[in-house]
């Protein structure tokens, strides 16, 4: 997500299926060529302990996805720290600059823009397609978005978004998104002094939701209540520093954020979530500006060994 001024909005894809070029890039879990083989025959986030990773994905699945200002759609893999550009997002008749994003099981980016449309991406070719998501539903505008599955290790999931309230000019909870259906439905506001705020979502395939509230000084890292939006124990992030743009996603037990200073590109920080809590530079400078980040549910939920 960009800086808390970016006006946002969502609208999800109505169609079963997908066009040509939508969910169908990268290679099959397991292959010799995997970016997620471990040198031993087995693939990382396939254990039999269970691991978002499971269910059929794809690699393309597994991967982290970023955005840039300037309209450019980039793979990460935190495994080895490469990023690699897909292509320019050219959306029909829309000039608006990318926003946030979310990506779903199949490998398919929703990219909010921020003239409030929001757009169906190729994460294997960024081509582009329009969607039907209503603007304004209950007041409200999308600013962060995020997919969860429905229950530890399933194959069903569900979009949630942070919203800003439109009434109010404070933050406005957080909601779902019903696919197929794409109606809003507003859930609650946060708690333990995050109500009315902002934030970013992040979701995992143990069917674990998560929000980077950034405008805060500083920067808190919350678990939120699916049920409810309640975030009963936030976790102020002293090593994550917040000015301009903003983006953050779930990966292999850890989490990886995104922001930019002043004039530079995206710095990448490590928060070893999963283990000692500690913070490393992953990538000091990306060399572009990171505004929106993705990962489906197919994402390893833990550490690579």
């Amino acid at each position: 997500m960009r800086g808390w001024w970016a006006v946002a909005s969502a609208i999800i894809f109505a169609c079963g299926g997908h066009p040509a070029g939508f969910g169908d890039g990268g290679n099959d879990a397991g292959t010799s060529d995997s970016p997620f083989n471990n040198g031993d025959g087995t693939v990382f986030g396939d254990s039999s302990s269970g691991d978002g990773s499971n269910g059929g994905c794809s690699d393309a699945a597994k991967l982290v996805y970023v955005v840039s200002d300037d309209g450019v759609l980039h793979s990460f893999n935190p495994a080895t720290l490469q990023f690699t550009t897909i292509g320019t997002i050219n959306c029909p008749n829309n000039f608006a600059q990318p926003n946030s994003m979310a990506v779903s099981r199949d490998a398919v980016a929703y990219v909010n823009m921020s003239d409030g449309t929001l757009w169906q991406v190729s994460t294997a070719n960024a081509a582009c397609q329009a969607t039907s998501y209503q603007l304004g539903q209950q007041s409200r505008r999308i600013r962060g978005m995020g997919f969860s599955t429905d229950t530890a290790q399933g194959t069903t999931e569900t979009l949630y978004t942070c919203t800003a309230n439109d009434q109010t000019f404070t933050g406005g909870g957080l909601a779902s998104i019903s696919v197929p259906g794409f109606k809003l439905t507003p859930i609650g506001d946060y708690t333990s002094g995050l109500g009315g705020n902002e934030c970013e979502l992040t979701g995992t395939g143990n069917a674990e939701l998560f929000g980077f509230f950034a405008t805060i000084s500083p920067p808190k890292l919350a678990a939120i209540t699916k049920t409810s939006g309640a975030t009963p124990s936030p976790i102020t992030l002293t090593g994550v520093n917040t000015t301009l743009s903003y983006a953050f996603s779930f990966w292999g037990g850890d989490f990886w954020f995104y922001t930019q200073g002043n004039g530079v590109g995206s710095t990448v920080t490590h928060y070893k979530y999963a283990t000692d809590k500690s913070y490393s530079t992953a990538v000091a400078d990306t060399g572009f500006v990171i505004v929106g980040a993705g990962v489906s549910t197919c994402a390893p939920t833990t550490p690579p060994n």
